[in-house]
């Protein structure tokens, strides 16, 4: 892949990353307005949340085969426009079964469109050799600000659904159709030799006798990665307003601080790979992840809540992004199908976490579910080691090198 190439491929799907962030972002950050639009119960949210993930993991699946005959990009290119409209629709409907439409096409474009994306990104960053990943998800963060500070601005000006998410759409599906045309999908050089992979000795092989048994801990790791982000993302706003009591329009803020700080972690964390090691990094992330949930669980007021969606933005970002390039480095010969069988665990994390938080805290508290996604995080400490054999470094004089190429996750795919 020429520099050039490579370049391009990496703005076209950071950019991708950023529409993205903006899509979701605008969807959870109005789940209140979501639901007394269309008239949901608190009973029935929980099923209407948990059937976007399901659809998505269903499609993780579908992706996994469609590879192996189109390239990721094309299902990139075309799955992101679906989610944009996917996302209008839920804004557009006036009786449920619309919003139920709305929600399942999202959900099954929103899974082969992270799938496609990570693939991406795992093949540029072979390409690229270095740790680019937590960039990739950079831009995702930064997407999520913007979203979420448009849904700040459509509830300070009392707008619909449809209001604020028909601006979005507009802008951002053209340029995703234009950014499109640029994505880089990885073309072996038949000519040259396939580089040294920085894996564990005999990890392509043992992934690919065993069925992806290696990937286990990550997909672990994963699921409870994103049962802490699905618990900010879908609780974070009704816990700020029915917990802290604050207002609607401080109940949007959290997401956006969750956002901010996930963009600055991620900004910096390509650099704390390369400086201390991906395992280094992902525990000190898990460490902090922990103790922002603690905080949230026992703060007694909206501000003090919010420093601890603070501290979990710093520390759940680098998991995630981490996650993706160990599956990479474990099984380089088809990262493709390992990134695709990886993404269905965030969906898995996304299914539990939502409607686990909210049983535990009719039956309990809101307070004390918050520190069940604690302690699932904690369970990353135990796996850390699946993330690369210490250290597990980029740059700095610790990549291993074929000719003058610094090679770091396996070969195949896209990403975030």
């Amino acid at each position: 892949m020429t520099d050039v190439r490579l370049r391009r491929g990496r703005g076209a799907l950071a950019f991708a990353f950023f529409v993205q962030g903006v899509t979701f972002a605008l969807l959870v950050t109005r789940i209140p307005a979501i639901q007394d639009r269309y008239g949901i119960s608190d009973g029935l949210l929980p099923a209407f949340l948990a059937a976007v993930p399901v659809l998505a993991g269903v499609a993780s699946v579908g992706t996994e085969k469609l590879v192996k005959r189109v390239p990721p990009s094309a299902v990139l290119r075309w799955s992101q426009p679906l989610v944009l409209v996917a996302l209008l629709g839920v804004g557009a409907g006036r009786e449920m079964w619309h919003v139920g439409l709305a929600l399942g096409l999202f959900g099954l474009a929103v899974g082969a469109l992270d799938a496609s994306m990570n693939m991406l990104g795992v093949s540029l960053q072979r390409e690229a050799g270095r740790s680019i990943m937590l960039g990739f998800h950079a831009a995702y963060s930064l997407g999520g600000i913007v979203g979420a500070s448009a849904a700040w601005l459509a509830t300070h000006e009392h707008l619909g659904l449809f209001a604020s998410y028909a601006p979005a759409v507009l802008v951002l599906l053209p340029l995703a159709l234009l950014g499109s045309r640029h994505y880089a999908d990885q073309i072996q050089s038949q000519s040259q030799p396939r580089a040294a992979v920085a894996r564990p000795a005999g990890a392509g092989t043992a992934a690919a006798g065993t069925g992806f048994r290696l990937l286990l801990p990550l997909c672990l790791v994963m699921a409870c990665a994103y049962i802490g982000d699905s618990t900010v993302s879908n609780w974070s706003a009704k816990y700020l307003q029915d917990v802290l009591g604050s207002s609607e329009q401080l109940a949007t803020v959290p997401y956006n601080i969750y956002m901010v700080t996930t963009l600055i972690g991620r900004t910096v964390g390509d650099l704390g790979v390369r400086r201390f090691g991906a395992v280094t990094v992902v525990r000190a992330g898990t460490l902090v992840a922990a103790g922002g949930f603690a905080v949230v669980a026992a703060a007694p007021g909206a501000w003090v809540g919010m420093a601890g969606f603070t501290l979990l933005g710093l520390g759940l970002c680098v998991i995630v992004p981490q996650t993706f390039a160990a599956a990479g480095r474990l099984c380089p010969d088809d990262s493709d199908t390992a990134v695709a069988r990886l993404n269905i665990f965030n969906y898995v994390g996304f299914l539990i976490g939502s409607p686990l938080v909210g049983a535990v805290g009719d039956a309990w508290s809101y307070r004390g579910a918050m520190l069940l996604p604690m302690a699932l995080v904690l369970v990353t400490l135990v796996h850390a080691r699946s993330f690369g054999p210490e250290p597990a470094r980029y740059g700095g004089g610790h990549e291993r090198r074929s000719g003058d190429r610094a090679v770091d996750v396996g070969r195949g795919g896209n990403e975030v």
